[in-house]
């Protein structure tokens, strides 16, 4: 006979528990603008700014010149946006670098990470040991002078920071040489 109670008892808190995290913990998460969690330690690139523009995978290229499997995602920021190293590594290329622009990389075993359409003063330099939040560059302009063999230039003709149509940031992740979601190892809700 008590073990019937028992189990009833248990059956019962189980309900309740579950009634509290439907009630509770959805309330908690709407009273939060943006949760940006870090899986592998690693940190959001661009503080305050959190939208995406385009996904990683298959889109419509927005511009001539730009991929249709998108490899990596695009943040919108303003020009000028700090952008800070996701992790520690190393600078393993600097400079211009097709569509993605003036390109940093820095490479984390197993992960290297690209930061494309920065700035064209880029600071950092090839084998610079680069800690996890350091700022290594700023979001770039849209338009850039004075690349030698530059193919991307918009409709008047100006050239551009590569395959763009304004200022963001793209983040390309790697790991072990494979193209990866960066969404998969950095994870943002925007509630």
């Amino acid at each position: 006979m008590f073990q019937k109670y028992l189990s009833f008892y248990f059956m019962f808190l189980f309900f309740i528990i579950f009634i509290i995290c439907l009630v509770i913990f959805p309330s908690i998460l709407k009273n939060s603008d943006i949760i940006v969690s870090e899986p592998d330690n690693f940190i959001w690139p661009t503080p305050n700014y959190y939208t995406i523009t385009s996904n990683f995978g298959y889109r419509k290229a927005p511009t001539g010149g730009a991929s249709t499997h998108h490899s990596g995602i695009d943040i919108g920021a303003p020009e000028g946006s700090k952008i800070l190293s996701i992790c520690d590594g190393y600078v393993s290329f600097v400079g211009f670098k097709g569509a993605g622009g003036f390109t940093i990389t820095i490479d984390s075993s197993p992960y290297t990470i690209s930061y494309c359409h920065v700035n064209p003063n880029i600071t950092v330099q090839i084998s610079e040991f680069i800690s996890k939040g350091e700022i290594i560059s700023k979001v770039g302009p849209k338009y850039v002078e004075n690349v030698p063999n530059n193919p991307y230039h918009d409709s008047t003709g100006k050239s551009t920071n590569g395959a763009t149509t304004g200022p963001h940031l793209h983040l390309t992740i790697k790991k072990e040489g494979q193209l990866i979601d960066p969404l998969s190892i950095i994870k943002l809700i925007n509630n």
